[in-house]
């Protein structure tokens, strides 16, 4: 089946987000070190930005480093702040002439210097682009986002009777984005791991087995195409 011509052009999701799962599996699969999972899950995550903008997606969030990642060998961990450095500086100039504008969800500043600058200045350069906002989830969990939304409304002396959903949502990292439409979990578990709880009350899910390096262009648009079967109602009664 082609899933992208039988996908609905005029019912593109505005918002997606991706838990990127299974780099480490795919590599393993192949006798390879889990470096190798993890380099080519970035080059699939480039061919994804691309084909979302092509496709008219708005927002595109993707789950790149938990706050529990740290708890990872710190070999690892060393490797993925150089990736994302890697990454950025290989596709900022790409993406930036095809109007990208780059974000990022997460207490950031915790970042290795090296990793933090190169983010910021990424932003920097595509901030006035106006086609799909690529954030990337780094230093992320929604529990931290959480208490760090109500640490600042503490700061600020928030009447505790004002604070309502819009109030909220103004606190949160995520605060810049529409809550996702459909949030896409590669690798064959189902489960959240602490991504935009608050903002995936009325979302869809979509879980598959595929690993995140072998999650195509085809393997997005049978996704969206999923997505698009389905009748969202948002607690109201049709």
């Amino acid at each position: 089946m082609n899933y992208e011509e039988m996908t609905d052009k005029s019912n593109i999701p505005t918002h997606i987000a991706i838990i990127m799962d299974g780099n480490g599996r795919w590599a393993k699969k192949r006798l390879m070190p889990r470096s190798v999972g993890h380099k080519a899950g970035a080059d699939m995550l480039k061919r994804i930005v691309r084909k979302c903008n092509d496709m008219g997606v708005k927002y595109l969030t993707v789950y790149a480093f938990s706050t529990e990642n740290w708890k990872r060998p710190d070999e690892e961990v060393s490797l993925l702040m150089g990736l994302i450095v890697t990454y950025l500086q290989k596709e900022v100039k790409e993406m930036n002439e095809n109007n990208v504008r780059i974000g990022a969800i997460g207490d950031i500043e915790k970042l290795p210097k090296k990793a933090y600058d190169e983010l910021k200045k990424a932003m920097e350069i595509t901030k006035d682009n106006t086609g799909v906002v690529f954030s990337l989830a780094l230093n992320y969990g929604f529990r931290d986002d959480l208490s760090h939304a109500i640490k600042n409304m503490m700061k600020e002396n928030i009447d505790i009777e004002k604070i309502d959903d819009e109030t909220a949502k103004k606190y949160l990292y995520t605060s810049y984005m529409p809550d996702p439409d459909l949030i896409i979990r590669t690798g064959g578990e189902i489960r959240l791991s602490n991504f935009m709880l608050y903002e995936a009350s009325y979302s869809e899910f979509y879980f598959c087995d595929t690993l995140w390096p072998e999650f195509d262009e085809e393997q997005l648009c049978k996704a969206i195409y999923e997505y698009q079967q389905r009748d969202r109602r948002f607690g109201n009664v049709k």
